[in-house]
């Protein structure tokens, strides 16, 4: 029997772009009219998770922490910008998702390698936490999105962890910003796969 494609959910990151909508699409448009490409404006991303990811490996969790605030914006810049071109393709959706997931993993790698140093052996276990129910979040969702279910609900997708991380880098509070990413990015995985389960469940009953 064919499934019921349920509707998809707005998430709480859906709503922040549409609040931000009008403060970033001039920021995006004169990017796009000084020449500058949706792609450059993804790597960039990349390079400057890349920067903050080093200083957090020195130890210098606010300079950090203020980078990952400025790389903030690019997440959202990319892809608008793409759509104002009209350049907005799978291929472009996939390529800044794959960027996403690796801009997580660089400062997450940079913690992991200070706290390494430090022998603190509860803080690494608690960024390969962090990083294993990262990657679970996504892919619960991108696995359901295959067989037409919806996976956007949880509490703590990926505008949420940056909501903890940055602050928790910015005040020098990288261990309770670890625990809760640690925690929480589990608990949102099973959240997904709990909601997957209930929609599947009512197939059969169609």
């Amino acid at each position: 029997m064919e499934h019921v494609v349920t509707k998809e959910r707005e998430s709480f990151t859906d709503k922040m772009r549409k609040i931000f909508k009008g403060m970033f699409e001039p920021i995006a448009r004169f990017l796009l009219k000084i020449g500058i490409k949706p792609n450059t404006v993804t790597f960039s991303g990349l390079v400057g998770h890349a920067v903050a990811a080093y200083f957090a490996a020195q130890g210098q969790m606010s300079i950090a922490g203020i980078i990952l605030l400025v790389m903030a914006p690019v997440d959202y810049l990319d892809g608008m910008m793409a759509r104002l071109r009209g350049e907005s393709t799978r291929f472009g959706s996939f390529v800044d998702s794959v960027t996403d997931r690796y801009s997580e993993f660089v400062i997450l790698g940079g913690l992991l390698y200070y706290y390494v140093i430090q022998e603190n052996w509860l803080v690494c276990l608690l960024v390969y936490l962090a990083a294993t129910g990262s990657v679970l979040v996504s892919y619960v969702r991108n696995r359901a999105e295959l067989i037409g279910y919806e996976a956007k609900n949880g509490i703590l997708s990926r505008m949420e962890r940056y909501l903890v991380l940055i602050p928790g880098l910015i005040f020098n509070w990288p261990i309770i910003a670890l625990w809760i990413l640690a925690i929480f990015t589990q608990i949102t995985a099973l959240q997904r796969i709990i909601h997957v389960r209930q929609q599947a469940h009512r197939d059969k009953e169609v």
